[in-house]
């Protein structure tokens, strides 16, 4: 590792590069500038943020001594609340108040959809995920489980002509004819500046002759006519001499829907970063999306094909004038949390970088290129860059990152507020200082959300010392969960969101269940919801159909209008176990589940620097993995073995077993290590880690082992 010095900084000569090279050519901000201003907020806010860490800790020691002290006694929450504001843990909540956040997308404020998050690290899904601002409707019903699988081999028809009745209901729903049904019609065309759909029975319009949203093409014959419903697009695709189009009587071809419409570019959990070399990488792709240059070559088959970023789509209103529909994705970069540090960066002091004030910079002057101009395409027609900051633990540390972004902004030269943020809501602390988390970034802040899988494996680790936690499973259905996904939807309503920022929800982690997904993701919206997190542009395409069939904006506004639906007492009941009597067999299960969820995530993470994928779980149904879902299973099996519930013994056992059953689900991969039957290389330990040692792991986040694991398996640092 050679390092370049720059004002005070021991920079990685692989990112000083980049940075010189490649990052700041075009953005209006010279080296010189740029390097005197990072190194101020290096040393600036370093010391801050490693106070603000420290004081997590010292919370974290008042909370175990005051549980260990109650150790076998009856919950009670009022007494909990008590405690946790004495020891400043719970603030005093301020009046009430809306926030003031502006120059923010319709994408954020006005349009309810799908949301992906993409690795940053892979630049043909960072396109896919970018390109995914429309999707076939067709396609994703045909090509999954969503309505029954199609038979192997060629083109079914018999499924073909399922799927097109299906899409035909759907648009019934969406966009209904006055007086007919789109699977009776024969023809479609604009007349005077409306829909006409011909039928057996004669010509009828639009139910509501607003949703004709335009064009492409002939009016009197059009190549696309495109709908609009709850904010969201349909494009019609008609095309007589297409396969399908052929043998569909109104030629038909496509229905293609607007499905993702922001997609969040994720720098922290879907990526195992660890050093300079890695995050060249990820700042490289964020760099080409926000330049518009991104390109990704593959093969497919014996053909060599090259993926970009999509245009616009061009379309004629229905009084014939020429407009654009937007052909990509609004990209949000979502960067790591306060915890970690990373060697690419030395400063005067001798302390690694803070990642988090890395990435403040680095993405932000990456995203500068996106705001120089109106070029064609331009990811914030507003001007903004929006930057997802997730793992913060309460108002101050929400203060601490608007104060960082605010110097941020002074050293590229940026009008206030041009980053907006989004709060993750995922941290116990957080979510019961909701309200004063966001009257701290009340001018930037443009997205709060849910995120099950992280809030709980918080949960385990603050109430480490309270008792034996439920099983995983049994976790999602107790009194706390309502409470913190109702709580988090009515305060970001009461403060003025609906409109203007958006409120989301969490993953849909079985990639490959999309006939359960639609089934169930639909409450989402009708929790008020503007988004919520889909695994693949596909998954995508068929939550937008939630999206029509729920006004979410009438939706908040009828639960704006209603009592608090979750209270602060359910939200600080812990979910104990309570001396439970489970059966050995399911004691063993629970153990085999988390175990083999654990090294079948990060054997891949270490080994391959893979940090999200689709991973087999223990009943060979592939599901979404990232460090939060590694998160939730090492700090379960971490308090079971601190309660008693199992020995280190037996759950090193099911390490081993499991470890048999990972390598054969990845036998197929000529680039894995077996774990079995050595059990001594770098990932079956940094597993091993992360549960024998999960109890004193800060907040129990995975990074400090992951981290350390994959360093060694680099070879740039030494660990037994």
């Amino acid at each position: 590792m050679s390092r370049l010095d720059r004002c005070e900084l021991r920079v990685d000569s692989a990112l000083a590069e980049f940075l010189e090279d490649r990052a700041l050519p075009g953005s209006g901000v010279s080296p010189d500038r740029f390097w005197e201003g990072f190194s101020d907020i290096l040393h600036a806010f370093g010391p801050e943020q490693r106070d603000l860490l420290a004081r997590r800790k010292r919370l974290q020691g008042r909370i175990d001594d005051w549980n260990r002290s109650r150790k076998g006694q009856t919950q009670d929450p009022v007494e909990t609340e008590a405690f946790l504001r004495s020891i400043g843990y719970i603030v005093k909540e301020g009046p009430d108040f809306e926030v003031t956040t502006g120059n923010v997308d319709p994408e954020i404020a006005a349009i309810a959809g799908p949301q992906l998050v993409v690795p940053s690290t892979n630049a043909r899904y960072a396109l896919n995920a970018a390109n995914a601002r429309w999707g076939s409707l067709y396609d994703a019903l045909y090509g999954t489980d969503a309505i029954g699988t199609a038979p192997p081999g060629d083109y079914d028809p018999a499924h073909g002509a399922r799927v097109i009745r299906w899409v035909r209901e759907f648009l019934d729903d969406a966009a209904p004819l006055d007086g007919a049904r789109h699977g009776d019609v024969t023809n479609y065309f604009i007349r005077d500046r409306g829909l006409a759909a011909i039928t057996g029975a004669g010509v009828a319009g639009l139910g509501r002759p607003e949703q004709l949203a335009g064009y492409q093409g002939d009016p009197r014959s059009p190549d696309a006519v495109i709908l609009r419903n709850n904010g969201l697009h349909v494009l019609v695709r008609i095309d007589r001499s297409d396969p399908v189009g052929r043998g569909d009587p109104a030629g038909v071809s496509d229905v293609r829907l607007e499905s993702a419409v922001t997609t969040i570019v994720d720098c922290e959990d879907s990526v195992a970063a660890v050093d300079a070399v890695d995050k060249v990488l990820v700042y490289g792709n964020w760099l080409g999306l926000m330049k518009g240059d991104l390109e990704a070559a593959f093969k497919k088959g014996d053909e060599r094909l090259v993926r970009r970023l999509d245009d616009d789509l061009p379309y004629r209103r229905p009084d014939g004038s020429e407009s654009f529909l937007r052909g990509r994705a609004l990209l949000l970069v979502r960067n790591v949390g306060l915890l970690m540090t990373n060697p690419a960066i030395i400063d005067r002091d001798g302390h690694e970088v803070q990642e988090s004030l890395m990435d403040a910079v680095c993405t932000v002057l990456i995203a500068r290129h996106d705001l120089a101009g109106m070029r064609a395409g331009r990811n914030s027609p507003q001007g903004s860059v929006y930057v997802v900051v997730p793992k913060l633990h309460g108002p101050e540390e929400v203060a601490f990152v608007c104060r960082v972004f605010a110097r941020v902004e002074q050293v590229l030269k940026l009008p206030k507020d041009t980053v907006k943020i989004g709060i993750m809501d995922e941290e116990r602390r957080t979510s019961v200082n909701l309200k004063e988390c966001i009257r701290a970034a009340r001018s930037r802040v443009a997205f709060i959300n849910t995120g099950f899988l992280d809030r709980t494996g918080d949960e385990i680790h603050t109430s480490m010392e309270a008792g034996a936690f439920l099983r995983k499973a049994d976790i999602r259905g107790e009194p706390w969960i309502k409470s913190y996904e109702d709580r988090n939807v009515d305060i970001g309503l009461a403060c003025g969101f609906s409109g203007r920022a958006q409120i989301g929800k969490g993953m849909w982690t079985a990639s490959d269940l999309m006939r359960a997904m639609l089934a169930e993701k639909i409450v989402h919206p009708e929790a008020g919801a503007n988004c919520a997190w889909v695994p693949s542009p596909t998954a995508a395409t068929l939550h937008a159909t939630h999206y029509h069939r729920v006004d979410v904006f009438s939706r908040q506004r009828e639960i704006a209008a209603a009592s608090g639906r979750g209270s602060l007492s359910d939200l600080l009941t812990v979910p104990l176990a309570d001396g439970r009597n489970w059966s050995d067999k399911e004691i063993q299960a629970e153990i085999d589940n988390n175990a083999q969820g654990i090294l079948g995530y990060v054997v891949r993470w270490a080994d391959q620097g893979i940090g999200c994928s689709k991973v087999p779980d223990i009943n060979d149904v592939a599901q979404m993995e990232d460090r939060a879902t590694c998160r939730i299973s090492s700090q379960m099996l971490a308090n079971w073995i601190h309660h008693g519930v199992v020995s280190e013994e037996r759950v090193m056992d099911t390490f081993r077993r499991m470890a048999m059953k990972v390598d054969s689900q990845n036998a197929g991969d000529p680039s894995y290590n077996p774990m079995a039957p050595g059990y001594g290389d770098p990932a079956f330990k940094a597993a091993c880690d992360l549960v024998f040692r999960g109890r004193a792991l800060p907040s129990g986040y995975t990074e400090p082992v992951l981290h350390a694991r994959r360093l060694q398996i680099k070879g740039l640092v030494t660990n037994s």
